[in-house]
């Protein structure tokens, strides 16, 4: 696994490697919202062209470094760029059976295999995914060093916060739109107001709620 320091920007050098292989169609991995106490775990898998070149690769970065309103715009940049965009979401039912590292792998071999084209490769964020029989490298801050993933977490991270936005309207008092379902002391002291809403984890909140005390 790659390792180099976060305070760098993400490159090609990954991806160049790969098409020096002989892959042309390598996927970017990365999934949003691992540990979140609400909502869905979310992944998306990416297919950047090879030599690709334009302005707005100057703004990418890991997604928990941008603003929400730079993350809108270059996922607009990135749906109109790239060969291919697959989006996996494993709800929270699924994540309370089956556990949220399961979960988690589930989604970004859905988000692959929805690829068309589909992936001769993978560089995926941190995660091996021995299910899928494709050449992969797992990459530790992945979303930090490597275009292909950076984009991957952008685009998952947007999908899921508008999911997330859509779900306060349905169940509000959570403040579902400002914590997109994470466990903030106000999400926690919300919990311990109303309860659980059907969307929560019972496999994360049955312990985190004393928290809000």
């Amino acid at each position: 696994m790659s390792t180099r320091k976060q305070d760098t920007s993400p490159t090609f050098d990954e991806e160049n490697l790969l098409q020096s292989a002989g892959f042309v169609l390598t996927a970017g991995v990365d999934e949003v919202g691992r540990g979140c106490l609400a909502g869905p775990v979310v992944a998306s898998a990416v297919i950047l062209p090879v030599g690709l070149k334009a302005a707005w690769l100057r703004e990418v970065r890991d997604s928990k470094k941008l603003s929400a309103k730079q993350r809108e715009s270059l996922f607009v940049c990135i749906n109109e760029a790239a060969l291919s965009v697959g989006t996996g979401i494993v709800s929270h039912e699924v994540i309370d059976s089956i556990g949220i590292a399961r979960a988690t792998k589930q989604s970004m071999k859905e988000a692959v295999m929805q690829l068309s084209p589909a992936a001769d490769s993978l560089l995926v964020d941190y995660i091996k995914l021995s299910d899928l029989a494709l050449p992969q490298k797992s990459i530790t801050h992945g979303d930090a060093l490597c275009y292909s993933i950076a984009c991957a977490s952008i685009i998952a991270k947007v999908s899921r916060d508008r999911m997330m936005q859509a779900l306060d309207a349905q169940y509000p008092g959570y403040g579902l739109s400002r914590n997109k379902g994470y466990g903030t002391r106000e999400h926690l002291r919300c919990i311990e107001g109303k309860g659980l809403s059907p969307i929560h984890r019972r496999s994360f909140c049955h312990f985190q709620r004393k928290l809000a005390l």
